[in-house]
């Protein structure tokens, strides 16, 4: 089991620093891609890159008071990396980044801000990569359950008057992690909270949102009627199986996508374009797949056609689990690195599945790609067997400790969450442009200038070299004949001196450098 941890990767607070959008493939939601930070276990400790992208908009953002220490042997003794603790100091810190020092810091968040973050049982890690993105604290609540099961929250802190932000994923378990959302939404509303917004980073029951037999409840609405009616006054939900699940709120929904995140990591694989296709592992997905291919160099597209016989079944490739199966590609493989998106795995049923049916039809490798890893038995044997080259999730849902395997890579959602909930509370658009690209857009149109200007002063100093090389061509005769061979000699070395004179040697003009950019 070691052996599997320190394969796995973990690249977390990061994720969402690159072009995207916080909707359908619509506005962007940052600029230029920074390298996504990774936490890599080794067999002895691990070794912290994390370049984060923060962002300085909001002059009343509080200082982290997290923890206190980053460093490099944030590995627990079954080797599995651990959430590292926050420093303001240190070169190895999250916080010890040039960008983290360049924000504009305030007074402590209980000295005046009124916003406030939760969080449930269900994924406290990733809470608290928000609140750090964020520059906040966790605020301080008591959960415990009962010895017949049912479940006590209150609330540490005073919230009357405070914009709430609860942090729970309705992961499984789905019952459990549910109603201790419902019971936390009511203490909130109850302590006066000015508005309460539940942040799900996954939406349990999202799969029931339609009647496809006769006399089947619609789940989803019933969540979203629970939800509404214990208090909440909006809802931020990450990656809906589908989107009319939106229209079952009575409240309103900011719906975000997992896809940048995501986008950067490959991204940051350098895969030729041409050898890429992004595969929909069945019908109802195309349009997901369809944004992602576009924003991925507008890869081809591929379609796998499946046929599912019941819940948690999807049927095998032909020739390979179920010769009376029937599953078909539409597309092209052959020879590609074929990238499989879906918003979830469960079984990986269909997922194990299509990459089977992906390797018969000639692709050279086979990724997988979903924002929600639910990971129900038998997913791991199914992920693990050698049909994908890596498997990249994200973590709106935890992992837990015996799923890890070494091709599993897990990307941190907590930057795009963060984000969000700043323009949730600043009643800014999620599609729209941030002011502070607008510093980026200044920098570049002065980088591009400087190339100009550069490459023109390049052209001139090669043009005085040549004029400087066809006088000493006509000098020499002269000297020659006065016997001055020696300073024919001194004024070549001069002159290839010159030609020879590295970039970062020459005489800086009054722009910087590129590299200095």
């Amino acid at each position: 089991m070691a052996m599997a941890l320190t394969s796995s990767r973990i690249v977390g607070l990061g994720g969402c620093a690159g072009t995207g959008t916080l909707g359908q493939a619509g506005g962007e939601l940052f600029g230029d891609a920074v390298d996504s930070p990774r936490w890599k276990s080794g067999n002895s400790a691990s070794t912290t890159h994390l370049p984060l992208k923060w962002s300085s908009r909001s002059p009343s953002r509080p200082l982290c008071t997290l923890a206190n220490n980053v460093n490099n042997n944030n590995v627990s003794w079954n080797g599995k990396p651990v959430v590292p603790s926050m420093n303001v100091n240190g070169n190895g810190s999250v916080l010890g980044s040039r960008a983290f020092h360049d924000m504009d810091l305030r007074e402590p968040r209980s000295n005046g801000s009124r916003l406030r973050i939760f969080s449930g049982t269900a994924n406290e890690q990733l809470a608290q990569e928000i609140a750090c993105y964020m520059g906040l604290e966790l605020g301080k609540v008591r959960i415990k359950r009962f010895a017949d099961g049912e479940i006590y929250v209150q609330l540490q802190e005073s919230v009357r008057g405070c914009d709430v932000f609860l942090v729970q994923p309705t992961c499984p378990p789905a019952n459990e992690n549910l109603m201790e959302l419902l019971v936390m939404i009511d203490a909130c509303r109850r302590a006066s909270a000015k508005t309460i917004t539940a942040v799900i980073p996954y939406f349990g029951y999202a799969r029931a949102d339609r009647k496809t037999q006769g006399r089947e409840s619609i789940a989803a609405k019933l969540v979203a009627n629970l939800i509404t009616e214990a208090g909440a006054n909006r809802v931020l939900a990450c990656d809906l199986h589908s989107g009319q699940s939106m229209g079952y709120f009575d409240i309103p929904v900011d719906h975000v996508y997992g896809q940048p995140v995501i986008l950067d990591y490959l991204a940051s694989k350098m895969i030729s374009a041409d050898d890429l296709v992004v595969v929909s592992p069945d019908v109802g997905g195309v349009a997901r797949a369809r944004a992602f291919a576009k924003k991925l160099s507008d890869a081809p597209l591929a379609i796998v056609d499946k046929r599912r016989q019941g819940h948690n079944v999807s049927e095998g490739p032909r020739r390979t689990f179920d010769p009376s199966s029937v599953m078909n590609l539409i597309g092209d493989v052959r020879g590609k690195v074929a990238v499989m998106v879906d918003d979830m795995i469960d079984t990986a049923g269909t997922i194990a599945n299509g990459a089977a049916l992906l390797h018969q039809e000639g692709a050279r490798e086979v990724y997988a790609c979903c924002t929600h890893a639910v990971f129900s038995p038998p997913a791991i044997e199914r992920l693990s067997g050698g049909l994908f080259q890596e498997v990249i999730i994200t973590n709106t849902i935890p992992v837990q400790e015996q799923n890890y395997f070494p091709q599993l890579t897990v990307l941190s959602v907590a930057n795009l969450l963060g984000e969000t909930i700043w323009r949730i509370r600043g009643h800014c658009g999620l599609a729209q442009r941030p002011a502070y690209h607008k510093e980026v857009d200044t920098a570049r149109e002065e980088l591009a200038n400087f190339r100009e200007k550069f490459d023109q002063w390049k052209i001139h100093y090669d043009r005085e070299i040549g004029k400087t090389r066809q006088e000493l061509a006509m000098l020499t005769p002269r000297l020659m004949g006065l016997g001055l061979a020696s300073k024919i000699h001194h004024l070549q070395e001069m002159t290839a001196s010159r030609m020879n004179t590295p970039r970062s040697s020459t005489p800086r003009c009054s722009t910087p450098r590129s590299a200095d950019l």
